[in-house]
């Protein structure tokens, strides 16, 4: 996604931190930004690692990707599936999901559609918003293409 940090700048960001740039983490990282899309859970991401390096255990995983939100370059998900997952941080507002009921599928949506609503509610409460997460829930196309067959056939 757009506006996302590369492996550079983000291990620039753990040497900043005084964390080590060790070659696992370097690793994790590089695979949440070529996976970015499928929002990848933390077991998904220890698969995807172990194939590079067998040495990586799933507790080093965790504890990257606790240290990666803590320094706020990774966001956790919870799309109800029951996994926390994980994606890259860009530097503008979180993003919105589509999230298709039937296979799962998760759609970004990249434009921020709630400012105007943000606005509105600090002007009215005096709250200041910091970020919003919004998950949309429904049947993806092809999913509704499926639907709309199996109806039409009985």
């Amino acid at each position: 996604m757009e506006g996302h940090e590369d492996i550079e700048e983000v291990l620039s960001r753990l040497k900043a931190e005084d964390f080590k740039l060790t070659q696992q983490r370097r690793l994790i990282v590089q695979k949440l930004l070529s996976d970015e899309d499928n929002h990848p859970s933390a077991e998904e991401i220890y698969h995807m690692v172990r194939s590079e390096d067998p040495e990586v255990g799933l507790a080093t995983v965790y504890r990257t990707l606790d240290l990666l939100q803590r320094l706020d370059i990774v966001h956790k998900v919870n799309f109800g599936d029951g996994k926390a997952r994980y994606e890259m941080r860009g530097e503008q507002h979180q993003h919105h999901h589509l999230l298709c009921t039937e296979c799962g599928l998760i759609h970004e949506v990249g434009e921020d559609l709630l400012g105007e609503v943000e606005e509105k509610l600090t002007a009215r409460t005096g709250f200041r918003i910091s970020d919003h997460d919004v998950k949309f829930y429904g049947l993806c196309p092809d999913c509704l293409c499926s639907e709309v067959q199996a109806e039409a056939q009985q």
